[in-house]
């Protein structure tokens, strides 16, 4: 299945798809976003997604182009119309075969060039569909690496950590130093040392049998699936805090993983030259990713695969 793109409302072709190069969200990063996955064809919690990309909107009073139900109703279009099987990926997990990954992108549109948002005019509204690209099955079996950099999450009271924005150069900036240092992600500092986020995931720990993560205080987005781990951690009877994290916390953790979207969870057995744990997946990130899995539906473990 090629690439689709909703672009307010009328089906084109990637290379077909044009937005004014003065639109803000391309001179100003002055937009809201969402991604969102398949599973069995079907947008996965898409009220969710639709909830926080209206208080992302709000908090920058930025006005959207659709409201939920219209954004709902173009999903769907664009999933219909970019319908079809892939090739067979012998090295995908096997819940990720046939899925789909789904950008929704609300501008506030195009106008004279200024800081000035008075002067946007006609917003804009675009879906992406492409076959999802998630990590591979050995991912999950084997975990990966991940790396502390020197990109600075930036501070609460300068940017909304609520706010899911077009404006991501630091996150580019952190993913390539992680990149260049062989790691799948990058994990972000703040000013005072703490960690607060990956690039595009939320950080978990396991230290003494108990979930750790960030509070959303520590500057975070709220992440969809963090929320719903957080949920199956309750439901499966695995205690939980909220409490800031220092690097050297993740390092001494007996199990370390980060969660988003297109990753679900996804353990970490390294940070940086530091081995979490046995080096492998531990049994608290298996059996909370079991968890997901079956309520996600579709394939459970990755026996298919071995």
């Amino acid at each position: 299945m090629p690439m689709l793109v909703n672009l307010d409302g009328s089906m084109v072709a990637p290379a077909e798809a044009r937005v004014s190069v003065f639109d803000r969200g391309f001179l100003h990063g002055d937009s809201v976003y969402e991604v969102i996955r398949t599973y069995g064809g079907r947008p996965f919690e898409l009220p969710a997604h639709l909830a926080r990309l209206a208080r992302s909107a709000e908090r920058i009073a930025l006005a959207p182009r659709w409201d939920a139900a219209r954004a709902t109703a173009e999903i769907e279009r664009t999933l219909a119309a970019a319908r079809g099987p892939d090739p067979v990926d012998p090295e995908a997990a096997p819940w990720n075969q046939d899925e789909r990954y789904i950008r929704l992108v609300m501008t506030r549109g195009a106008g004279e060039i200024g800081l000035d948002p008075a002067l946007a005019v006609d917003p804009v509204a675009v879906v992406i569909v492409q076959p999802l690209r998630a990590p591979p099955a050995r991912a999950y079996r084997e975990g990966v690496k991940v790396a502390v950099v020197g990109v600075r999450r930036a501070a609460p009271e300068a940017v909304d950590p609520s706010v899911k924005t077009g404006a991501r150069l630091h996150h580019v900036l952190a993913l390539k130093q992680a990149r260049d240092e062989g790691a799948h992600e990058a994990l972000l500092l703040d000013d005072r040392g703490f960690v607060t986020e990956g690039t595009s995931s939320t950080v978990f720990a396991v230290s003494g049998g108990r979930l750790r993560t960030a509070p959303l205080s520590a500057g975070i987005l709220e992440g969809v699936t963090r929320g719903l781990v957080l949920r199956l951690a309750a439901r499966e009877r695995v205690p939980f805090d909220e409490v800031a994290l220092r690097p050297e916390d993740l390092e001494r953790a007996e199990e370390v993983f980060i969660t988003s979207t297109a990753r679900e969870i996804l353990p970490v057995v390294a940070i940086g030259a530091h081995t979490i744990g046995a080096g492998r997946p531990g049994p608290v990130t298996h059996r909370l990713h079991l968890a997901f899995r079956r309520l996600a539906g579709g394939p459970v473990g990755l026996s298919a695969r071995r």
